[in-house]
């Protein structure tokens, strides 16, 4: 008895037809391939780079108009930033400063010999008058102050200090003279601002003419300030001579 063919469900047999071959996917795996037509590194070849020369001519004049095209825009664009650059934050307007203080009238002092002031100018204790005074023997002219000291007298200085060149000052401020001069006083005083010096008008010293006033009472001075000498002609004050 024959051996029974087992069936396989799932690969039924194929009915046989005349002049076809019975395996035709055999028969056809044995037929010569064609050759490929594809370049390499085409899709589905079996490559994985494409060199450049063998890119075809469309796709390479396409990657070349495209670099031209990404340069010409860069150009463009750096062109139009420099003809219109960033433009820079205005100027902070101008602070109003404040106007500067009117300038003091320049006050022209009398000079003497001659008159110098009026009687009215010095009414009061202490209260004082500058004025110019030309120096016949030296022939100068110096700053000079006429006072009127209690009592009614009047004396008058020369303000440049014995034999030197520092300008003398006439200090009435009581605090100043304690602060800066570290001297008690209790009327004004005249000072060398160089040394530091302190002249009291209410004391006499001793001088090459004789007694005069502006004892040195603080410093280093060598004497009194030099006398001019001062009186009172009717309503006006007037220098005489200098020491």
């Amino acid at each position: 008895m024959p051996a029974e063919t087992k069936v396989d469900p799932f690969k039924p047999k194929q009915p046989q037809i005349p002049g076809v071959p019975a395996h035709p996917t055999e028969s056809n795996s044995q037929a010569p391939r064609r050759p490929s037509t594809q370049p390499p590194g085409a899709p589905g070849s079996a490559f994985s780079f494409w060199p450049p020369s063998e890119w075809p001519v469309w796709l390479r004049i396409g990657l070349a108009a495209a670099v031209v095209v990404i340069i010409v825009g860069i150009a463009w664009r750096a062109r139009v930033s420099s003809a219109n650059p960033t433009a820079a934050p205005p100027a902070p307007a101008p602070v109003a400063s404040a106007p500067p203080p009117p300038a003091k009238p320049v006050v022209r002092l009398p000079t003497g010999p001659g008159d110098i002031g009026t009687a009215r100018e010095l009414a009061k204790p202490w209260s004082s008058k500058p004025f110019l005074f030309y120096n016949a023997t030296t022939q100068e002219t110096v700053p000079a102050l006429a006072v009127r000291l209690p009592g009614g007298s009047l004396w008058g200085i020369s303000m440049r200090e014995p034999y030197g060149t520092c300008q003398l000052d006439y200090v009435t401020n009581l605090g100043t003279l304690l602060s800066q001069y570290n001297f008690r006083a209790t009327h004004p005083m005249v000072v060398n601002p160089c040394s530091g010096s302190v002249y009291d008008l209410a004391q006499y010293t001793a001088a090459s003419n004789g007694l005069v006033r502006g004892q040195v009472v603080r410093g280093t001075a060598i004497r009194a300030p030099f006398a001019i000498e001062v009186v009172e002609r009717g309503k006006n004050i007037v220098a005489v001579r200098m020491e």
